[in-house]
């Protein structure tokens, strides 16, 4: 990792031109990735990639650079190629003394560092039999592991120096049956800022088996009629919705620049009163939790939605000095090659106190997800069309047969308070999030909700 004395040279150039920020965020990663695919091992790569990004914010423009040359001499060249071109005519701003900052991973119980990559490779190979032995309709199998070790220390011009350790494991399973001209797929996975020890409580192969029964059931699945019905969605659902429907429009980049539905909106009732939505990088193990931003920012728990209102964006330190809003622990990138840019981390509707069993119990007739899709937002209207995985009409308050090719098309701001019952489980997916070219781990969750009217997309009769 860099020299901290080569860090301050650096930050006092960048303050010389009196801009109103400045960071500098060096990075130390080693990632493995294993593919199976067609019944053999595709590929294994194991990297290790160091680099720095060093940023400025002068008059509310941001400069950029970065490299992967981390001798002293070429540091400090690439500091000064940033600020050449930058008037300096402002005061320069001098640095107070530097705060340290510093947390460890004190949770992991197996580092996967300590699992040989042939233990990995018979996980993998071990999932494919199982999932292609549950039926012989099941056709294709690609099981993927990916593990990452990520070292980041972050030097900010408001005298703050953090050093954080990241860990991230995943695996998922992607499955495709095959009935006649039929097709169906089923994909399901897990993982989490934990060690190896995640696959001690969630066995891939009891993944793989899940995603192979859900692509072989909607072999024989019906088509949904399609129209205006009560849903249900369920907490083994993921909370695909809430992130890509409500948390993108909640980001202070889009907010604030008009480009959301809730633009303008804080203080205003958003969704119904039983409804909190939070974004906490905090909670131990999940996907999108940390320490600290790549700003430098203390993770924090943020309600965005409270009770039905809208009280806070996610915020990252640009925004925060654009708009005079507090930075909220959501400024990320996907490596030093990036920029950072707002982000969600954990996404989440907050648990209710309504049954779970319940809310289907008092659904005289409906729909009912079990595991949703990807879809599209429009973040300027709130508009959206989602994909269900995994569906069920109710029928008389019970979950009835499994039905394919069902959409769910809505506005979120509609959806939002339309919902009437909210469940005390909490169900967690993961992810990886794209934005602006970038991509970062998140998870998103959802209680059991019931939304009393929306349109579900189907056939037409």
């Amino acid at each position: 990792m860099i020299d901290d004395n080569v860090m301050f040279d650096c930050l006092e150039i960048l303050m010389k031109t009196g801009g109103e920020y400045a960071d500098i965020f060096c990075e130390d990663r080693q990632s493995l990735s294993i593919i199976l695919d067609d019944n053999k091992i595709d590929e294994i790569i194991n990297g290790n990639r160091q680099g720095i990004g060093i940023r400025l914010i002068h008059n509310l423009k941001t400069y950029y650079a970065y490299g992967n040359n981390l001798s002293d001499d070429e540091i400090i060249t690439l500091c000064k190629s940033l600020t050449n071109a930058i008037d300096k005519s402002h005061p320069a701003k001098s640095i107070t003394e530097i705060k340290h900052h510093s947390k460890e991973i004190g949770y992991i119980k197996k580092h996967p560092s300590s699992v040989p990559v042939g233990n990995k490779v018979k996980m993998l190979k071990d999932a494919n039999r199982v999932a292609r032995s549950s039926s012989l309709r099941i056709k294709q199998v690609k099981a993927i592991y990916s593990e990452m070790n990520q070292d980041v220390k972050i030097l900010t011009s408001d005298a703050n120096l953090v050093t954080d350790k990241r860990l991230y494991i995943s695996a998922m399973i992607h499955t495709v049956a095959m009935d006649n001209s039929n097709i169906q797929t089923g994909v399901e996975a897990v993982g989490g800022t934990l060690g190896f020890e995640i696959f001690d409580d969630t066995p891939l192969e009891q993944i793989s088996l899940t995603a192979a029964n859900r692509a072989v059931m909607m072999l024989d699945a019906p088509r949904i009629k399609g129209g205006r019905m009560p849903v249900v969605i369920s907490s083994s659902a993921g909370g695909t919705m809430i992130h890509e429907a409500v948390g993108h429009g909640l980001e202070a980049d889009l907010a604030m620049q008009g480009l959301s539905v809730f633009t303008g909106r804080i203080g205003q009732t958003v969704a119904s009163p039983i409804v909190t939505v939070i974004d906490d990088a905090t909670l131990l193990g999940k996907r999108g939790s940390y320490n600290f931003d790549d700003e430098g920012t203390p993770s924090s728990r943020t309600v965005l939605i409270k009770d039905g209102v809208l009280v806070s964006y996610l915020c990252d330190r640009y925004n925060a000095i654009k708009y005079g809003l507090k930075p909220t622990g959501n400024g990320r990138r996907q490596s030093f090659e990036s920029r950072p840019i707002v982000r969600m981390t954990n996404t989440f509707i907050q648990s209710g106190k309504d049954n779970p069993d319940d809310i289907v119990k008092s659904t005289p007739k409906g729909l009912f997800v079990k595991k949703m899709g990807g879809g599209q937002v429009n973040t300027v209207t709130g508009d959206f069309v989602f994909d269900v995985q995994e569906g069920y009409v109710i029928e008389n308050g019970s979950i009835g047969n499994a039905v394919r090719g069902v959409t769910l098309i809505g506005n979120c701001l509609e959806v939002l308070s339309s919902i009437d019952m909210v469940g005390w489980d909490l169900g967690f997916s993961i992810g990886s999030c794209g934005k602006d070219g970038q991509s970062v781990p998140v998870s998103d969750a959802m209680p059991t909700v019931r939304i009393g009217e929306m349109v579900v997309g189907g056939i037409s009769e």
